[in-house]
């Protein structure tokens, strides 16, 4: 197309061709929130891991630095410090104690870390993390056929709060006084006789059904609802993405904007959905939404989007922090400018193309590494011109969080 390619603004020469040059270098992409991590020791660890399996340290997340710490015994009971100190931006950082999440011991093995206070003394003191603190109704854990789903269910939700965290966004319990704001989670099992749980959300409250732990019935459904793909992370992505649109859109004067762009939400939900899956998907579909589902209501439009937005954060936030440059792989792809925002260049138009030209420059390497596996499409998803603008919405909203972080 025309209007995707390189101009003398960017300080690149015109191409004819489909070719994407690098990035400017003051573009480079930094991750909001760290990937990858390293024990002391030298070893790789992971955003999973309790334990380095190399030199067996007592491994921690800290969800506000963003790292995965090598920690040891404090000389106080049930309190734990870094091995190393990690740096910050003002110097070294103050000495910083820790206690353990108390959902180490349970089937969820959260690695996560709770900052000590002092508030309470001992280490028969139970501490949720601020991931943990979230949860409202999880499974029986009585039952051992529940562990295993619960502990993917948790890693899942995990990553979604951490990315949360680092890109700014508020991330917290409702308050004591009922108020609106605060989020939580329900994980519940569908029971014989009983109608089945439905993941979803409402008024702050994302519920979601444990069976969608069971790869084999996650890929039934997706098969059913032929969509390209089905993940926990992507449940939990869209669902918080209704949150995130009574916090941000609803009470806003963005609503104005929300509703050229993604249309009138006001119109009838229930019935709205009723239509989607009775009829389907409006022939041409692609040109105006992300999937399918996103042409349901203005809702899920928003949801959908707001999803694929976080999915592509994350995988290049964990690209850039294993050291993957994607501005500068050689493939063809696809190439956006500012007249694909209908906005003229301007540093928040060329960071967000910056991010998004990457993207397509990954994802094309990344497909065609699945290939090569015999394995279909990593990235089954072409970005029109409407969709581009409305991830662009998404971000405007977001990035105003990130800048103050």
């Amino acid at each position: 197309p025309g209007d995707r390619f390189w101009d003398e603004h960017a300080g690149i020469v015109l191409t004819s061709g489909p070719m994407t040059p690098p990035a400017s270098p003051a573009l480079r992409l930094h991750p909001s929130t760290a990937r990858a991590y390293r024990c002391t020791c030298g070893a790789q660890v992971f955003f999973r891991n309790n334990t380095c399996l190399q030199c067996g340290r007592a491994l921690g997340f800290d969800p506000w630095l963003g790292q995965v710490l090598a920690i040891e015994p404090d000389a106080d009971p049930g309190v734990w410090r870094a091995v190393t100190q990690p740096s910050s931006e003002n110097g070294d950082a103050p000495q910083q104690r820790y206690r353990r999440c108390a959902q180490i011991d349970t089937p969820a093995l959260c690695n996560w870390l709770v900052r000590d206070n002092g508030a309470a003394e001992g280490a028969a003191a139970v501490f949720s993390c601020v991931a943990c603190r979230l949860n409202r109704v999880i499974p029986d854990l009585g039952l051992d056929q529940n562990h295993e789903p619960w502990r993917k269910v948790e890693l899942a939700r995990r990553r979604l709060v951490s990315q949360l965290i680092g890109l700014g966004l508020p991330v917290e319990p409702p308050s004591q006084d009922g108020g609106p704001g605060g989020l939580v989670f329900d994980t519940l099992a569908s029971l014989p006789g009983q109608a089945p749980v439905l993941t979803g959300h409402a008024q702050g409250v994302i519920t979601l059904n444990l069976a969608e732990a069971d790869d084999a019935y996650r890929e039934q459904v997706r098969s059913q609802m032929r969509e390209p793909y089905r993940t926990l992370l992507g449940h939990y992505r869209h669902e918080v993405g209704h949150h995130f649109w009574d916090r941000l859109i609803r009470d806003d004067p963005c609503l104005q904007g929300f509703r050229e762009l993604f249309g009138d939400e006001r119109q009838d939900y229930v019935g709205a959905l009723n239509a989607h899956y009775q009829q389907g998907a409006p022939t041409g579909w692609a040109s105006a939404y992300i999937s399918s589902y996103a042409s349901a209501h203005p809702w899920e439009d928003w949801a959908e989007t707001w999803a694929h937005y976080l999915h592509m954060r994350d995988t290049l936030d964990t690209a850039v922090s294993f050291g993957m440059a994607p501005d500068e792989v050689d493939v063809d792809a696809l190439h956006y400018l500012p007249s694909v925002l209908q906005e003229e260049p301007a540093p928040e138009v060329d960071v967000f193309l910056a991010m998004l030209n990457a993207w397509t420059r990954l994802t094309a390497v990344l497909n065609e590494l699945s290939r090569s596996m015999g394995l279909p499409d990593f990235y089954p998803f072409v970005l029109s011109d409407t969709v581009v603008r409305k991830l662009y919405f998404v971000h405007g909203r977001v990035e105003p969080f990130e800048r103050t972080t």
